[in-house]
């Protein structure tokens, strides 16, 4: 099924298409899928973040800072680019870390990043500085696109999505439903005020919010504060949410750290969350015993 879909985006542009990768799989998924749809791929590599095996994938390859964008946007227009993606994470928190002279010798920022940073930003959350970015680009001849035009079939359905296929809601653990149903309001207007994306609960209760310190954190800080486990993490998109960047994402990795901190259910937005790895996520999450639902972002789950 995956591969008929990518083919859909099979293209004739001749402009190969740019990737501005940050930490994980996701950069390689669109990498891979954007080759079998016909696109050469110049990979811009976030220095710390980005896998160096990402260069087997691309026609370039270059390594930039993660506060260089002027220097991406160089790189990307030398090499021909009109089109480009930006995924994978980016561990913000850090950039906070220490005194600002200290960041700055960490991070070296060029002037194309202070200007945007400084003076074309009201403030510092992730929507504010993304759209910043994807606004200098489109000034400089660079179009930001959908995040997951290459890769539709990594979207989540809706409905129960353990046990062997997606399956009506109703099939799903009572008190994951119940959660689901309690933190999902929550959850979207502080996903609306770009504070965080997901949030933990257990019998309408509140364990933990996610800020920026990010959705592993997160679930860290939820095990610890319920120990006794049996908690659900619900995550969902912005209600406004830009599909060009900060999609929300889970994989193995998420259901490893839930089954960790004792988590029961993940509950995520359908058709705006991204399974990375699905068929081995889901595997791995019904011999955790982790229910894992897809819910309409305009509807209650049951």
């Amino acid at each position: 099924m995956g591969a008929s879909r990518v083919r859909a985006w099979t293209t004739t542009d001749s402009a190969p298409l740019g990737l501005i990768a940050g930490e994980g799989e996701l950069p390689r998924l669109v990498a891979r899928n954007a080759r079998r749809a016909g696109r050469r791929v110049v990979v811009v590599a976030l220095r710390g973040c980005a896998d160096p095996a990402l260069r087997e994938l691309a026609s370039g390859f270059c390594w930039r800072g993660i506060v260089q964008l002027g220097r991406w946007i160089r790189a990307l227009r030398r090499a021909g680019c009109r089109e480009v993606v930006m995924v994978g994470r980016v561990r913000k928190g850090e950039m906070f870390a220490g005194p600002r002279w200290l960041q700055w010798l960490r991070y070296l920022p060029d002037l194309t990043s202070i200007r945007v940073w400084y003076f074309r930003t009201r403030d510092k959350r992730n929507d504010t500085l993304l759209r910043a970015v994807a606004d200098e680009m489109e000034r400089r001849g660079l179009t930001l696109v959908d995040s997951t035009r290459y890769i539709p079939e990594a979207l989540a359905q809706a409905g129960l999505l353990t046990s062997a296929g997606v399956r009506p809601l109703e099939d799903a653990p009572g008190q994951v439903l119940a959660d689901a149903d309690f933190g999902w309001p929550l959850v979207k207007q502080i996903a609306g005020m770009d504070i965080g994306q997901s949030i933990a609960v257990k019998e309408r209760e509140v364990i933990a919010v996610e800020a920026i310190e990010g959705t592993d954190r997160l679930i860290e800080r939820a095990g610890r504060l319920c120990p006794q486990g049996g908690w659900t993490l619900v995550k969902v998109a912005k209600p406004d949410q830009d599909m060009r960047f900060d999609v929300p994402t889970v994989g193995p990795h998420t259901i490893e750290e839930l089954s960790a901190a004792g988590a029961r259910g993940l509950v995520v937005e359908a058709g705006k969350t991204i399974l990375l790895e699905r068929e081995r996520m889901l595997r791995l999450a019904e011999r955790r015993r982790i229910a894992v639902i897809g819910r309409s972002g305009t509807s209650a789950t049951r």
